[in-house]
């Protein structure tokens, strides 16, 4: 036994110090003074020599430059050179153009929580709250989805003029050139509202306020394009549109084929030095109604006028509607949400060099440009738009759960269904931290290119979640279309938001995980860095740096991760308060996990990472979680930490740290190289898998927090346009809600009576008739069950039509088409 106890020794000071981060020179002291204490006490001396000998090597290789650099570090740095991925031009621009936030504390495996509560709360100004509460308000009020969508295919000229004269598409453009100059928070309440109502006016309204020439001008434009352009964008004097996807360049936006030769041309009557454009772009929103075109194209300068560079690489101009040889094609039909989408085509379009984005001097620049404009753009567009959605689907949908009824009980009450509406609390709960958070860090000042995708994916596809389970509890409400519909053209919608901006299974599979691991890692890309320097010792010397401290960042994660699995996560100081304490510290837990997979999975499948989309999905399933449970905490704890609130987080929580652990176990038990794997396993998942999905006591919660009025009901319902009329149905049956509960306990005096046969009438009215008769009801009761009939019918009813208000009778009168032949 005295023979393990100098190692077992060392292992303990390994332990301590790897856990708390100190240097080795500590472990190094510690060592020495329990293998003094074991050599004074009788200890093996055998045992201890031998284990102080290692630690005089260790200790010698490590602290003393002269040894370590020719004998580790230098061999490391050879192997490393080898193993390096490859990166493509695209992964190179997206690692240059993005920033790290608080995202780069989650690749450490021992966040600095205090920074991020520390962050200010979201705010928005005085004058941002009354163009919420005016302008975005009255728009929404003349949202009438089914003309839009059935009828018109259209937003109605009356509201386009509105949108435009509010300065809607003016929103990001500064105040200096007539725009709005709003927050990225503002942008994205207004975002979240618009969707709330209508996709097609929330995106109508979203993108030229996102990628597109605006953003552009605003961050790259010459001061004469600036002062041209800016103005009358603010006003929407010209409507913007942004031509990137093509039939053969999706998500690889480097690829296009779309080329621009550098060549004399006449521009206004003058012989100027342009380019000449063919391009055919297709998906492009607003193309349709565009009169300014951004576009994307490869540069060419095969005669060399502009220098010895004949392939220049992407560029960005910008093209009047009425450029000659600019075709705008017809519309496309994106599953019946009818916005402006259509296609873009041009052969030997010639502009001149100003028109170039950012002028000449920006020639070649053009994905880094879009780069940093596409994080933003994810960030806050389609994360509000799918934010929006949820939380009024939440609202609403508990609301209906609660007015409707079968088997004299509110259909909320059913177990099947209070699963689904706890599901859809849960999700918009996260939804709507999530795309808060991305927000405010663009308002930081950040580019955030990890984020902006985690934001971008889960937000779109748990709104589709979302949407799904609406639609399963309002049965035939949801899937009859007309005025009364409240869910289903949001359904229809929902694949969209999950192709644009980069398709999310590629978004999953590559982006998050793939560029977080890299430019959020706080080692990794400065190897990459000394690895690929031209000045080897200089090279050398930052690598050595590098190196060692990756080495001991990644011994404290393993080091971490097995005690966390160990203790369950229940000891360990952590930031909040009694109840988020233990969410702090389980988060630590997977920080270290994902931090440890990391590293073992860069330094043992290397370049070959980047084709194990499996692994590389999972783990950015991982990084995803922890990014929106930080974001729930963050939001939780500048709302003052209401305890209304708790169900909610709880069941976002404990859904998210569920998905982690699942997918680090698929991760483990799929790792490409199993004895890895195994081992792994051990340091992960000492004591097995112990997160669970959330029960069922707090679904019942949740799901009765959307079916009653409350403080957290109001909370998850801001933000969204529940404003009853005509034309927005989901508003009134959220504002039934009150209503409905005062009448119930009435409701089942008179089911009670029906029940026992003391009331024999078969119609309603004659019911009532008879109750109040016969004293089982007094007059004023009466009247409140006719007027929650009232709302029951008009929660419940669904519209109908004459057949030709449904057909597309015109479509067979143009010339060309034909009606398909009757099978025989």
């Amino acid at each position: 036994m005295t023979l393990v106890i100098p190692f077992l020794a060392l292992a303990l000071a390994g332990g301590f110090v790897a856990y708390h981060r100190k240097s080795l020179l500590l472990w190094t002291v510690l060592s020495a003074i329990a293998l003094a204490i074991c050599w004074f006490t009788g200890v093996n001396q055998t045992a201890v020599i031998v284990a102080a000998a290692i630690v005089a090597l260790i200790s010698a290789i490590v602290l003393l430059p002269f040894l370590r650099k020719p004998l580790v570090s230098a061999p490391f740095m050879g192997f490393f050179r080898k193993v390096l991925p490859p990166l493509s031009q695209t992964e190179k621009i997206a690692l240059e153009t993005g920033s790290v936030g608080f995202e780069g504390e989650l690749f450490t495996g021992d966040p600095d929580w205090n920074i991020l509560l520390n962050y200010p709360k979201p705010q928005l100004t005085a004058e941002e709250q009354a163009f919420l509460d005016g302008p975005v308000e009255v728009l929404c009020k003349m949202v009438n989805d089914f003309e839009i969508t059935h009828v018109h295919a259209d937003l109605p000229p009356e509201m386009w003029e509105f949108i435009k004269k509010n300065k809607f598409f003016g929103m990001i453009i500064p105040k200096e050139y007539g725009g709005l100059g709003f927050s990225a928070l503002a942008h994205h309440k207004v975002i979240q509202k618009l969707a709330s109502i209508s996709s097609v006016v929330s995106s109508t309204v979203g993108v030229p306020n996102s990628l597109g020439p605006g953003e552009l001008l605003n961050h790259y434009g010459t001061k004469e394009q600036k002062d041209y352009y800016l103005p009358r964008l603010a006003v929407g004097e010209e409507v913007p549109c942004f031509g990137l996807t093509g039939p053969f360049a999706g998500s690889d936006a480097t690829s296009i084929p779309d080329y621009g030769i550098v060549c004399r041309g006449m521009w206004n009557g003058e012989e100027v030095l342009g380019l000449k454009l063919t391009f055919d772009k297709r998906y492009i929103t607003l193309a349709p109604v565009a009169s300014l075109i951004g576009l994307a194209f490869r540069m060419y300068d095969p005669d060399h006028l502009l220098g010895d560079v004949e392939d220049i690489g992407i560029t960005l101009a910008l093209l009047p509607r009425d450029t000659d040889g600019v075709e705008i094609g017809r519309r496309h039909f994106p599953l019946n949400s009818t916005f402006q989408n259509g296609p873009i085509r041009g052969k030997d379009v010639f502009i001149p060099l100003s028109q170039i984005i950012g002028g000449p001097e920006k020639r070649g620049l053009g994905w880094n440009m879009l780069n940093e404009c596409l994080a933003v753009g994810r960030s806050i567009t389609l994360p509000s738009t799918g934010s929006g959605g949820a939380k009024a689907g939440a609202v609403v949908t508990g609301a209906y759960a609660r007015i409707r009824k079968q088997f004299g009980l509110s259909v909320g009450r059913f177990e099947g269904v209070e699963e689904a509406l706890a599901r859809i609390g849960g999700k918009a709960y996260k939804i709507s931290a999530l795309s808060q958070a991305t927000a405010a860090a663009v308002d930081r000042g950040d580019v955030p290119s990890v984020p902006s995708a985690i934001a971008k994916y889960h937000c779109t596809n748990m709104s589709r979640e979302v949407i799904t389970d609406v639609m399963d509890i309002i049965g035939g409400k949801g899937i009859i279309l007309g005025p009364r519909n409240f869910a289903g053209r949001s359904w229809q919608a929902s694949p969209i938001a999950i192709t644009v901006e980069g398709a999310n299974i590629m978004t999953r599979s590559l982006l998050i995980f793939g560029q977080g691991a890299i430019l959020c890692h706080p080692w990794v890309l400065k190897e990459m860095k000394a690895a690929q320097d031209e000045d080897r010792a200089a090279g050398l010397r930052e690598f050595d740096k590098s190196l060692f401290g990756h080495i001991r960042f990644g011994i404290s994660n393993a080091v971490r991760s097995f005690w966390f699995g160990l203790t369950g996560s229940r000891i360990g100081a952590a930031p909040g308060d009694a109840y988020t304490r233990r969410y702090f510290r389980k988060l630590d837990r997977y920080s270290a996990n994902l931090a440890l997979m990391a590293d073992i999975s860069m330094m043992t499948l290397g370049g070959k990472l980047k084709f194990k989309e499996g692994l590389s999905g999972r783990l950015g399933d991982v990084l995803s979680h922890i990014y929106m449970t930080s974001a729930m905490l963050k939001r939780y704890h500048d709302e003052g930490a209401p305890v209304a609130e708790q169900p909610l987080l709880a069941w976002a929580f404990h859904d998210s740290v569920h998905k982690i652990e699942e997918a680090l176990s698929a991760a483990l038990r799929n790792f490409p190289i199993r004895p890895v794997g195994w081992l792994m396993w051990l340091l992960v998942f000492p004591l097995g898998r112990r997160a669970e999905a959330p029960g069922d006591r707090l679904g019942h919660r949740v799901a009765s927090l959307l079916m009653s009025a409350n403080p957290a009901r109001d909370s998850l319902a801001r933000g969204v346009f529940l404003t009853p009329g005509q034309n927005n149905p989901g508003g009134r049956i959220a504002s039934y809600l009150e209503q409905a509960i005062a009448a119930e306990p009435v409701e089942r005096k008179l089911l009670k009576a029906l029940k026992t046969g003391a009331i024999k009438a078969l119609d309603f009215p004659a019911q009532l008739d008879e109750a109040v008769a016969k004293g089982l009801l007094t007059e004023a009761e009466r009247v409140q069950l006719q007027e929650l009939r009232k709302i029951i019918i008009d929660t419940i009813s669904v519209d109908d039509f004459d057949v030709h208000e449904l057909r597309a009778a015109s479509f067979y009168d143009l010339p060309g088409k034909q009606r398909p032949q009757q099978a025989a």
